[in-house]
Order: structure tokens, then sequence, then C-alpha cells
């Protein structure tokens, strides 16, 4: 197997440079005069062979800023709160954060959940109470400040720095890739919707649980093959284990998606023969998601179970597969007759549980593709899968949902020519989203209903086709870019460069063995 940089001989913090590995960009840099040269000056040397200051990682940190300073800019024109004439929406500036503190009562001091019902799981709520209450404690004493535009700033200040947080977690996890990063870094959709609302501190819990877990390997002999429980190990070993299901649980109660990446540990924990490796950070996920939600769910019940109550009862959203097919059944077939999508939209329960046994069909598709695929898939493809999926089939697809997927396609596959194509796409259906909602606002169409199913089905085709993509790199390992850099799966933890289990390898084994033996082609 080919590598970019060889363990050993190159060492461990020379970068994959771009334009060598990946075509995409390698056509591009024939603009300025083509790939970087063996003889060019390196600006990421290992230590003590004078590195310089700007190196790839310190350039993608500050490319991080510079788009968060841009986002800031974007939405400036609406953090004064005084939206007239639909300008949050015309000029695309607008945030749930400005939004919500008015409409969660917290310019009036309420507590979230104790005073007022929250729409968001425990963890969410707590941060906007954590920065809504000084601000309006501060606002009361001085009415001449505006408390939603300080509260706006003050969350773009802390989730700004969890997303610098978050690149700094993938510039740790690829070291020898340093330039992946800038695909978060740069995203158009980082730049859009930042702060739409509060998921980056999900994504940085996410990112750093992903982190927690990559750094597990140091401690428990991540190369022996061999199950053993989780006192096997040392202490430093099973903290990290333990520390990366707090992080991912901290990240569930934020979002619920974070602690979907647990299923992935588990399949490869299974496929490794170290179930308890898998089961582990399930349990401390598990116990850290209630250890949040106990003191708000008992003493304040009906306001903790807003958010639980508000998704099994929303109908089709926005922009979501079922809403393309909502519109489809209006556009063919008998007009007076209901089409399936349409019947759906109508009996929300029987919606609700199609989409989760949709999700729960991929999720088991996928779990099937992890245990038999040739070579054991890296548990950042299999990570991408499983919230792609999700996002395929729900029923709520919020235009701020793409940065779920931001970090874990950084881990995923790297590579900028689909990444592109995906963030244009997100593009359009963000300039799209806009025009519908000023349309719905003012009770006059921006454009035809078509062209936002359209952007709609863009969207929702480049994220189906980016699964293909990561699947068939699974299915075709020699094709992963990050495995042309890394000897196995540097996200892997203790799963990283250990062998499949005995079981798996009967199973080879039987199946090799009763296979057909061809027949040699007849003479003539």
């Amino acid at each position: 197997m080919s590598t970019q940089s060889t363990p050993g001989i190159d060492g461990p913090d020379v970068p994959d440079h771009p334009s060598r590995s990946d075509g995409f960009v390698r056509g591009l840099s024939g603009l300025i005069g083509g790939p970087l040269g063996d003889h060019a000056v390196a600006r990421d040397l290992p230590s003590g062979m004078g590195r310089r200051f700007w190196t790839a990682a310190r350039i993608v940190l500050a490319l991080t800023c510079l788009t968060l300073v841009l986002h800031w800019v974007q939405k400036s024109p609406c953090q004064d709160g005084a939206w007239t004439d639909n300008e949050q929406y015309t000029r695309f500036c607008y945030t749930d954060v400005l939004a919500l503190y008015y409409a969660e009562n917290l310019h009036q001091g309420a507590v979230p959940y104790r005073d007022h019902p929250v729409e968001y799981p425990v963890l969410t709520g707590y941060f906007m109470g954590a920065l809504g209450l000084p601000v309006h404690s501060v606002g009361e004493g001085n009415p001449e400040i505006n408390q939603g535009q300080w509260f706006y700033n003050l969350n773009f200040l802390v989730l700004g720095a969890l997303a610098v947080a978050t690149v700094a977690a993938l510039l740790a996890l690829r070291r020898r890739r340093p330039w992946d990063a800038a695909l978060f870094a740069l995203s158009p959709a980082l730049l859009l919707t930042a702060t739409v609302n509060w998921d980056l501190l999900a994504i940085g819990l996410a990112t750093f649980g992903l982190l927690a877990w990559a750094r597990t390997g140091r401690g428990l002999g991540a190369r022996v093959g061999a199950e053993s429980p989780p006192g096997g190990g040392n202490n430093a070993g099973m903290l990290m284990v333990a520390l990366a299901g707090v992080l991912l649980g901290l990240g569930g109660a934020a979002k619920l998606w974070p602690l979907f990446i647990l299923g992935p540990i588990l399949v490869l924990a299974i496929r490794t023969g170290r179930v308890w490796a898998g089961i582990l950070p399930i349990i401390t996920a598990a116990v850290t998601v209630v250890a949040v939600n106990l003191p708000v769910a008992i003493p304040y019940r009906e306001n903790w179970g807003r958010f639980f109550e508000l998704n099994t009862t929303r109908p089709i959203d926005w922009g979501t597969l079922w809403y393309i097919g909502r519109y489809l059944d209006g556009k063919v077939g008998d007009p007076a007759s209901q089409g399936s999508f349409q019947w759906l939209d109508a009996n929300i329960p029987t919606l609700n549980w199609v989409s989760y046994a949709l999700f729960g069909l991929a999720c088991l598709g996928i779990g099937l593709l992890a245990l038999l695929a040739p070579r054991r898939p890296r548990l950042a493809q299999l990570a991408f899968l499983v919230v792609a999926a999700f996002l395929i089939f729900s029923k709520v697809w919020s235009q701020q949902f793409v940065l779920w997927l931001l970090p874990l396609l950084v881990l995923a596959r790297p590579k900028w020519g689909a990444f592109l194509a995906w963030q244009v796409a997100e593009v359009g259906y963000f300039v799209a989203f806009y025009g519908e909602l000023l349309g719905t606002s003012t009770g006059t169409p921006v454009f035809p209903e078509g062209v936002f199913v359209l952007a709609a089905s863009l969207r929702l085709a480049t994220v189906v086709a980016l699964c293909v993509l990561v699947v068939r790199e699974i299915l075709h390992p020699e094709r992963d870019a990050v495995r042309r850099t890394y000897p196995d799966d540097p996200d892997g933890g203790l799963f990283d460069g250990t062998p499949d289990a005995p079981w798996l390898e009967r199973w080879r084994a039987r199946r090799a063995a009763s296979a057909p033996t061809p027949t040699p082609a007849a003479v003539t």
C-alpha cells in the first residue's frame, strides 16, 4: 500500500500536501504553476529543523478566524434586533440566537425550563441561560444597552471559540494532513450558518469526543487483538475511553446526533473482538445524559418535555426528503387523490415511525458494511454515514444542520472536488430557503415553489453522493486518501492497527471454503 508519509522515515509531523495528493487541487494548482515541488521551502518541518511560524496548522486556524469574522459581518444587519421590512430575510441574516433571546423570555430574566419551556435539549438550554441571564442582569441596570445585541455578540464569541477549538481538534487528529481541516475553515456553510443556532456547541463536544477516543489507543495496547475487560488496560487508557463517552454524552445532551457516533464505535468493537471497548463509552455517555437531564426533568417535567413534544408532533418541515415527496405528490398523478407523502403529512405518528424505521434500516446496513467490508472501515467513515442517514430520512433538516456533517466529512473523506460540489448545493439551498421565508412572510412568492424544491433536491443529492463515495472507499480502501497517509485509522484509538476478531476470520475461512471452484474454460 502506498503512503504519502512513511512512519519512521518522513516522521509523524511531515504533512500531506493537497497539490500532490488531491486530484482536484492538483488540477487547480496548474493556475499558479503546478503542485508543490520537491525542493520547495516547507512550512511544516519537524521540530528542530527550522520550523517557521506560519505552519499549515496556524494558517488553517487563522483562516477559521477569518471565516468567523466574515460570518459576523454577514449577520451584522440583524444584530440590533430591529427587523423591519423583512430585512432578516432579504439580507440573509436571520439567527435563532437573537430571536429566541426574546421568544424564550431570557430578556425578562426567565430561567430556562424553570420559568419557560425550551424547545432544545437541556445542555443547549443551560447554555442559553448561562449567557442570557447575565446579559439581562446587566441590561436591567443599564437600560441604554441593547440586550439582544449583547446576547448575540456574547454567543458569537463563545460559539466562535468552539469553532476554532473544533478545528484545533481536527488538526490534532490529522497531524500529517493539516490541510484537511481547511475544508472546515473555508466552508461556505460555516460562513453562512455558524451562529444561526447553537449547533457549534454539540459539534465541538462531539469532535473532542472523537479526539479523546483517538487517544485511547495510547494506553490500552491497541494493537493486541485479544478481547479484554475494562480492567485489562491501564487506568489512563480506560479514563480516555470513559472521557470519550462523557464528551459524546454531553454533545448528545446539547443536540441528539453526537450519540449516534457510539453505534459505529460498538460495531468496530465487535469486529475487533473488543466488545467492552464499545460498551464502556455507551455506559458513560448514558450516565452523562441522565445526569445532565435529571436536574430539570424531575422538578420541571412538563417544560423539560417540550423538546420531545415538539419533535413528536412536528409535521414535514421545509427542504426534507418528505417535503420534496409531498411536492411531487401534487404534481404527479390524480390531483384529486392524496399521495403517499401528503397522507404521511396528515398522519404524523405514522410519519415518525416511517422516518425512524428508514433510519434504523440505514444503520443496520451501515453496521453490516462495517462488519463485512474487506478491511475494517475507519471510525469517521461510519460516523459520517450514520449522521448523514439521519439527515436524509429526518422530517426536519434545518439550514444549520449542514454543520453537523462538516467535521465528520473532513475526517471521513477530505477531498475538495465533491466537498465543493456539496457546498455549492448548500449555498443554493440557503438562498432558496430565505426566498421561501420571505415569500411566506409577505404572502407573495419570490419564485415558484419548484425552485425551492429543486434546491432542496440538489442538497439531498449531494449528501447522498458523498455517502456513495464514502461507501466506495470503504469497499476499496486503496482509494481512501487518509489511508494513503496513515497505515490504518488515526481516529480508531484502540482499534487502530488491531486485527479482526477470530470469529470474523473463521467466518471468512468457511465462506472461502464453501465458494465453488472456478471451472477452467474448455479448450476448443
